[in-house]
């Protein structure tokens, strides 16, 4: 099953996809056309956002880097997400700004000092993020900065959210960047080097992680520098594509 965030009627709802998945059910049971809906970011208000840093092997070379021995963890603020179809600022100053597909793994229900091996029974569902990276604003490959990884509505997040039982191997995935309608990242989940659930596991053993909380994963190899105006889809295998247009320069500097 697959669900989504919208704003309709002056509030943000959540809906599920019809069978033929061309319409949306209300809460109230009212339809909405999936082609008329208003899509935004499927985060919880309140629940903790994690991102990882330099997450696959290949991405990791790629940059001149061996892959790390310990994960490399941030936090995002709710600010910093904009829902499917929607369009992402131009940072002021910036020449080298590049999608990152990610694969996002939602918690479902409360863990604590999770163990490995069951740790995939905690997810509830997937969905995608598209992680802005800005290269000139970078400070330092190993601890992402705050105006890099926190500036507002540079993560894409979505269309839905895809229940975690549809998903037989989130990490057997193929990821997939186009920018303009060509490919710029092709990748698979496989290449992670800390699974999901090691992931879940290492988080639950110092915290608790609640329902909404989200893992946003890393991203496969493939950096290429985007223009204003590109459009960007991001796709992962059996989840969906989520789709982003890079708006013009801001006349103010953004920080």
């Amino acid at each position: 099953m697959k669900r989504a965030r919208i704003y309709h009627a002056g509030q943000a709802i959540w809906a599920e996809f019809n069978q033929t998945e061309d319409h949306l059910i209300l809460p109230s049971g009212a339809l909405v056309a999936t082609g008329e809906a208003q899509w935004l970011p499927p985060n919880l208000p309140g629940s903790t956002i994690f991102a990882l840093g330099l997450n696959y092997a290949d991405h990791t070379r790629e940059l001149g880097f061996e892959p790390p021995s310990k994960p490399l963890i941030f936090l995002k603020g709710h600010k910093t997400f904009v829902g499917h179809e929607g369009m992402t600022p131009y940072p002021k100053g910036a020449r080298q700004i590049h999608p990152e597909c990610e694969l996002v793994a939602i918690i479902g229900q409360p863990c604590r000092n999770v163990r490995e091996e069951d740790a995939l029974a905690h997810v509830g569902g997937y969905t995608i993020a598209c992680d802005y990276a800005v290269r000139e604003f970078l400070e330092n490959y190993y601890r992402p900065n705050l105006r890099v990884k926190n500036r507002d509505a540079t993560t894409p997040t979505g269309p839905w959210i895809v229940d975690a039982q549809d998903i037989a191997n989130p990490m057997a995935l193929r990821l997939t960047t186009r920018v303009n309608g060509t490919i710029v990242q092709d990748g698979s989940t496989a290449d992670m080097v800390f699974s999901i659930a090691w992931l879940i596991a290492h988080l639950s053993s110092f915290m608790t992680l609640m329902p909404g909380d989200m893992i946003l994963t890393g991203t496969p190899h493939g950096v290429h520098f985007c223009d204003p105006g590109d459009r960007v889809e991001c796709e992962i295998e059996n989840i969906g594509t989520l789709v982003n247009t890079l708006g013009p320069e801001p006349l103010a500097a953004a920080g």
